[in-house]
């Protein structure tokens, strides 16, 4: 069985027998996790090697953990500093910057895939344009040159410890005052003027660097009616066809109030798939996941978006924290690194 295109949450930090019949559905192809899924760090490592043993490929496991105000798991795990404190850094010494992001891409995934977690929906590539409070200080920085090398070392940080990278907002979320949790926010900038800015750090990371794409739940109201995620433009003529991008395509949450104006769940998969992308999450939302995995066994499985995202199974075994901590590179991650975390969070967020 290959992985199916929904990737689904699960209520707690154990798997219930509805959780367990709604990961061994065939369209379901992997999980995202919550700080509701984690009680310690034992307890984690079990829940992913249970979730991992239910299929062959195993499900994908995924969470949000970037580090600042947005880490799902704490207690046990290095907390991260945001990524604008990364950028700072940058702006004071630039070679410094850069072995930072490199060392907090790493520490990352490393923890991550220490306990059994594949990826993390990371880096955030998104420009600081002073306007998202969503975005903030998760933004490495407004310059787009800035934001392409610090991400690139950040990425470099992740593969390290045998963890794909997924960029995201495509083609960029900093640029509008909305939150699409909350609301559709709409871009009324041109094309070329996003181009010229938002764009180019998904553009420069097109060389293999990124296996994985996350769009914006945005209306680019100057370049197609329909927010990123549903919009061909975006993701076949721009993102596929201009920026020659072979690795999967992640929508954001489909249970967001960005995506409510396409229709009800069923629309949402159909009209997510009919655009381009090739894993759907739907969280928070048992009822509208249960209505797109049913609305989906009629759909025949796309081979090709099969691969892509098998590309994105962690690489090594999940070895471990206690066994991790004991190498030399994470306490010397964890040494350089935890003095960005005395920033204040006054000074850091937007």
């Amino acid at each position: 069985m290959g992985l199916g295109p929904v990737m689904l949450d699960i209520d707690g930090p154990t798997l219930t027998a509805e959780a367990r019949r709604s990961l061994t559905h065939p369209r379901t192809g992997g999980v995202i996790l919550f700080t509701r899924n984690f009680e310690n760090v034992a307890q984690l490592s079990e829940l992913t090697a249970e979730i991992h043993a239910l299929r062959d490929p195993h499900l994908l496991i995924a969470v949000d953990h970037e580090g600042g105000r947005v880490q799902r798991f704490r207690d046990g795990f290095t907390r991260l500093p945001p990524a604008a404190a990364l950028g700072r850094v940058y702006d004071r010494d630039r070679d410094q910057g850069l072995q930072l992001a490199e060392r907090a891409g790493w520490l990352m995934a490393a923890e991550l895939r220490a306990v059994g977690v594949d990826f993390s929906f990371a880096p955030v590539l998104d420009l600081a344009h002073g306007l998202s409070g969503v975005i903030g200080d998760r933004a490495f920085h407004r310059q787009p040159a800035a934001v392409i090398a610090l991400a690139q070392a950040y990425v470099r940080g992740m593969r390290g410890a045998g963890m794909q990278a997924v960029g995201k907002h495509f083609p960029g979320h900093g640029g509008v005052r909305e939150d699409s949790h909350l609301t559709l926010p709409v871009d009324a900038r041109e094309f070329e003027e996003i181009e010229a800015h938002d764009l180019r750090p998904f553009a420069q990371l097109m060389d293999g660097t990124l296996a994985g794409i996350m769009p914006a739940h945005v209306q680019y109201s100057q370049v197609d009616p329909l927010p990123a995620g549903f919009s061909r433009f975006w993701l076949q003529t721009v993102l596929r066809e201009r920026l020659s991008f072979s690795g999967a395509i992640f929508s954001d949450d489909l249970s967001m109030a960005g995506a409510e104006h396409v229709g009800g769940y069923a629309a949402r998969a159909e009209a997510a798939l009919s655009a381009g992308c090739d894993m759907l999450l739907v969280c928070n939302h048992p009822e509208g996941a249960a209505e797109m995995l049913e609305a989906l066994e009629t759909r025949e499985p796309d081979p090709v978006a099969q691969v892509r995202l098998a590309r994105m199974h962690g690489q090594g075994s999940a070895m471990g924290l206690s066994r991790l901590r004991s190498r030399p590179e994470w306490s010397a991650a964890v040494a350089v690194l935890s003095p960005l975390l005395t920033s204040s969070s006054a000074e850091l967020n937007v």
